[in-house]
């Protein structure tokens, strides 16, 4: 039973310890007015407040992401790693429905990753997905038209063919990508993985059971469970998160008073919409 503080306000009553909660959730990245993805800008505030309260034990990192930004990933699990060091507190990062690619980047801040046995982890690997629309553009009759200084400038365009330098050239960044990804999961996991980096680094998901065989986790549970193994029954949990915009309120039935600028873009907002959801699906989420 970890040992209990007193409270300068009332000292004959103790003051139960404290565990802070930072919900992680969603893609990394920006996807629009609509819908705000995990980036640095957003959690920088956060995640300082998070680890400066004098009561927090330690910080619980709820991750629920498919992944997204791979800048933004690693902003975000430095700033964690930073923070942890300048206040010294324990960071346990614990997956729920999905912690995959990005978002299992993100975890690698914490000192332990635990997962739920049904959570989907891992994706440890890089993809870029789009389309080719040249021929229907041409069939409306649409003519493309580009200009460029830089032979490389309009590359991937998706209103015109795919060129074979184009595919190296995003081969070569996706590989530099890849490599900056498992260096990351390397040095934070170390001599916890098991098994060949053929599976470990396929870019293939696991179930947290699974997961944890393979060493991607270090064990199976849930944020209450562990953290009142850990602090006690008495542990309290203080949550952390950004506050919902006026019309992330509007749109889960909330009301707010006066005015929050002005109406996001409909068209601007069903392509975040489609976006997000295809990187859910991706993994049948």
């Amino acid at each position: 039973m970890p040992r209990r503080r007193w409270s300068w306000l009332n000292p004959f009553h103790p003051r139960d310890p404290e565990v802070a909660v930072v919900r992680l959730k969603g893609p990394v990245g920006d996807l629009g007015a609509f819908r705000q993805g995990l980036n640095i800008e957003r959690f920088d505030g956060i995640l300082e407040a998070a680890f400066a309260s004098g009561r927090t034990k330690a910080v619980a990192l709820l991750i629920n992401s498919p992944g997204g930004s791979p800048v933004q990933s690693d902003l975000i699990k430095t700033r964690i790693e930073s923070l942890a060091r300048e206040h010294e507190k324990p960071v346990v990062a614990f997956t729920e429905d999905l912690c995959a690619s990005g978002g299992y980047w993100i975890a690698q801040a914490a000192d332990e990753i635990v997962a739920h046995p049904s959570s989907v982890v891992g994706s440890i690997g890089v993809i870029t997905a789009g389309f080719g629309m040249q021929e229907a553009i041409a069939k409306l009759g649409i003519e493309r038209r580009v200009h460029t200084k830089g032979t490389a400038k309009g590359m991937l365009d998706p209103f015109r063919p795919e060129k074979p330098e184009d595919v190296e050239r995003l081969e070569a960044l996706q590989q530099d990508l890849y490599e900056g990804f498992k260096k990351v999961v390397r040095r934070r996991r170390g001599g916890k993985l098991k098994g060949e980096d053929e599976e470990l680094f396929s870019g293939a998901v696991w179930t947290g059971e699974t997961a944890l065989e393979l060493g991607i986790v270090d064990r199976l549970g849930d944020l209450r469970t562990v953290m009142r193994e850990r602090y006690g029954e008495d542990v309290r949990f203080r949550n952390y998160g950004p506050r919902l915009s006026f019309w992330q309120r509007l749109r889960r039935g909330g009301r707010s008073s006066g005015p929050a600028g002005e109406a996001p873009s409909l068209a601007h907002g069903l392509i975040a919409a489609i976006e997000e959801r295809l990187l859910w699906n991706r993994f049948g989420l």
